[in-house]
């Protein structure tokens, strides 16, 4: 029978599990001879038998316990049938787990042999009664598959003891996807939970569907649901998508691998509502072979767009008035070749309103996507007259579409709902268009064109209050000016340190953000993100809302220094006492120095030098990282670094100056260059 050494872990793993960079990992393979051998993987990237490494780990004093979410992910990496297998078989034992905890109990208290022998049949059961059985995405692995599976089985159900079914699938889903970002097209929260009230699925819609359901971003965010259908074309997906909403609650799913377009695995589906996010600019999705298919109630596609084919399958799966909103490329509002189906669309009503989204909303994250969203006609219903056009990219500041985790989503989803709910219209941001205005050779539905934009500049007088504020952030930034300096005086070599060497100490602390959710019920959690650092602004994310999956939250604390970690940016940021309490970004490590050893300015100012973070930057091919343990600072008393502190915070705060001057200053021109240009403001 399979035991732990059938699990590997790479390099990568090894600095995980020890908490330490790749870079020491090398390090250890050169100067230890006992080092494990690789046992799998490339001469370029090995792998290592994972029982093996932590037994080293422990010998070594590097390693007290594994933890066991690790433990179960690394089960999950160096699974030999493949993470999505692993992943697909501990979902089928949490499911169990959850729904029939007795019956795993029994099975778990048997040898590996008998749990082998057994669980075949236990999984039918529970995977039957869940996912009913015709064209099920997820059917009972057999014996002979699950055999090297079981380490990991009996690890996850450990790890669901601690965190809960639903929790220790996330957690390890989470991973696998977050270790492999450009293989999925993921849906984020906030778009998720937007479509969702959109559609009705918060609450009101009991039978959603999601055609294109990818990892089911979608689908978790319906509140409350009887039932859910989901389909998509790969079938590792669709599996994992069933098995993740059956653990997230207790609504029927049913899910199906299957071309959606051409393979409808639910034709006779009247939903209450249907969420989807489709694959974006196909060519071949079935132009030729579909041409007559009923679904085209509304004309059929141009072979270029492949999105209106799936705008008409989520019509035809609605029951009337039911509700569908889809998250599309903005070309699909203007394009020549899809006016006739827009025009028919907007004629019977099917077509009720075109929300554009802030670039970064959702990938591809450098165009702002639209929401369409539909409602099937009744038979008994007029047309709706008019079409509703909001526009959310004006609610994101001029730097804020760069970074996904800087977009204001309450304000984007107040404004969305608002207007969708019957609000007052509001200049710029949302208007209704009747139908009829809409109707000529173009069908243009980009909804810039239909909306009054607002004097970009301001009035005159707005545009005076900006130059005064300029002219005193000038002033201010003149002062501050720092003078060269004395030059340094001819001295012996310094004694040098590094923050590797001063972590082992405990002069200071290392920890790494990325993780942690805000608790249940409570006030969402700020997080300075990466960008936040760069700019020099107020934490601007916010920690996920509702059960953590395994890791609690990084906080800051006043006088931490906080470091960008990729990128090979020298830039260092101590946290004061409005930022101190966020929650630390992903890509961020944050160093923690013991006050009464170390002071945080001067270790700050040390992290700045570019030669300091040149040393210590390793290369990829696509991004540089930064091994903050190796930069290196001289041995200094307090005092001495307060002395150098001092100079570094007046340094810090020139530098904010010139960055509030540089944004005043943009906003003043490009105010006038809008204001000139839309008559607000005079030449003379």
């Amino acid at each position: 029978m399979p035991d732990e050494r059938t699990a590997e872990v790479t390099a990568a793993g090894i600095a995980r599990l020890a908490g330490v960079g790749r870079a020491a990992v090398s390090n250890w393979r050169r100067r230890h001879a006992d080092f494990p051998k690789p046992v799998g993987g490339t001469e370029t990237s090995p792998s290592f038998a994972l029982a093996e490494v932590e037994q080293w780990l422990r010998d070594q004093g590097k390693l007290a316990e594994v933890p066991r979410r690790e433990r179960v992910w690394q089960q999950v990496t160096g699974h030999p049938a493949g993470a999505v297998t692993a992943l697909v078989h501990a979902g089928c034992v949490l499911l169990l787990e959850r729904d029939r905890p007795t019956a795993w109990l029994e099975l778990a208290a048997t040898s590996d042999e008998r749990l082998v022998e057994m669980l075949p049949t236990a999984l039918d059961h529970v995977l039957a009664a869940r996912f009913g059985e015709q064209r099920a995405a997820v059917s009972s692995p057999s014996a002979a598959a699950l055999a090297p599976s079981v380490p990991l089985l009996r690890g996850a159900a450990e790890l669901a003891a601690e965190l809960g079914a639903r929790q220790a699938f996330e957690f390890l889903l989470g991973r696998h996807l977050d270790a492999n970002p450009r293989q999925y097209t993921l849906t984020p929260p906030g778009p998720a939970e937007l479509m969702a009230a959109l559609a009705g699925a918060d609450g009101t819609a009991r039978t959603v569907l999601d055609p294109a359901s990818g990892t089911g971003g979608l689908l978790r965010a319906v509140r409350n649901p009887a039932a859910l259908y989901a389909q998509d074309a790969d079938p590792e997906l669709a599996a994992l998508t069933a098995l993740r909403l059956a653990l997230h609650g207790d609504a029927d799913i049913r899910a199906a691998a299957g071309d959606t377009l051409r393979d409808d695995a639910f034709p006779g589906l009247t939903a209450d509502a249907v969420l989807c996010h489709p694959p974006f600019n196909e060519r071949n999705w079935g132009h030729d072979e579909l041409a007559y298919d009923p679904r085209w109630e509304y004309g059929l596609p141009a072979r270029t767009e492949s999105e209106l084919a799936w705008v008409q399958h989520a019509l035809a799966r609605l029951r009337e008035r039911g509700t569908a909103v889809l998250l599309m490329p903005p070309a699909v509002a203007s394009r020549r070749s899809g006016r006739r189906v827009r025009a028919d669309l907007l004629r019977r009503g099917a077509l009720r309103a075109v929300i554009a989204l802030p670039a970064g909303a959702a990938p591809p994250y450098g165009i702002p996507l639209h929401l369409w969203v539909l409602c099937r006609p009744g038979t008994d219903q007029r047309p709706d007259p008019e079409l509703l056009f909001v526009d959310t990219t004006g609610l994101v500041h001029a730097d804020g579409g760069r970074d996904k985790a800087q977009l204001p989503w309450a304000a984007v989803r107040n404004a969305v709902l608002d207007a969708w709910q019957g609000g007052e219209e509001q200049p710029g941001v949302s208007r209704t268009v009747p139908v009829i205005e809409l109707l000529d050779d173009d069908v243009d539905l980009a909804p810039a064109r239909h909306l009054s934009v607002p004097a970009g500049g301001g009035s005159a007088a707005e545009l005076e209050s900006v130059r005064r504020r300029l002219d005193g952030s000038l002033r201010r930034t003149m002062e501050l000016t720092p003078a060269p300096g004395a030059p340094a005086r001819p001295a012996g070599a310094r004694t040098l340190t590094t923050v590797g060497e001063l972590s082992r100490a405990g002069a200071l602390r290392l920890r790494t953000g990325g993780a942690g959710n805000s608790p249940s019920g409570g006030p969402a959690v700020p997080v300075l993100t990466e960008h936040d650092v760069y700019a020099g602004s107020a934490p601007s994310g916010t920690l996920p809302a509702g059960p953590g999956p395994e890791e609690e939250p990084v906080l800051t604390e006043e006088g931490d220094v906080v470091v960008p970690i990729v990128g090979g940016g020298a830039v260092a940021r101590v946290v004061d006492a409005a930022t101190a309490g966020a929650g630390l970004g992903r890509n961020l490590q944050l160093l923690r120095p013991d006050p009464a050893a170390l002071d945080p300015w001067f270790l700050a100012g040390f992290l700045r030098g570019t030669a300091n973070t040149r040393q210590a930057s390793s290369y990829a091919s696509t991004a540089t990282r930064l091994d903050v343990r190796r930069i290196q600072l001289p041995r200094l008393p307090l005092a001495e670094q307060q002395r150098y502190g001092e100079r570094f915070r007046a340094l810090a705060e020139f530098e904010d100056a010139l960055r509030l001057a540089s944004r005043l200053g943009g906003q003043l021109a490009q105010g006038l260059y809008d204001g000139l240009a839309d008559g607000t403001v005079l030449p003379e």
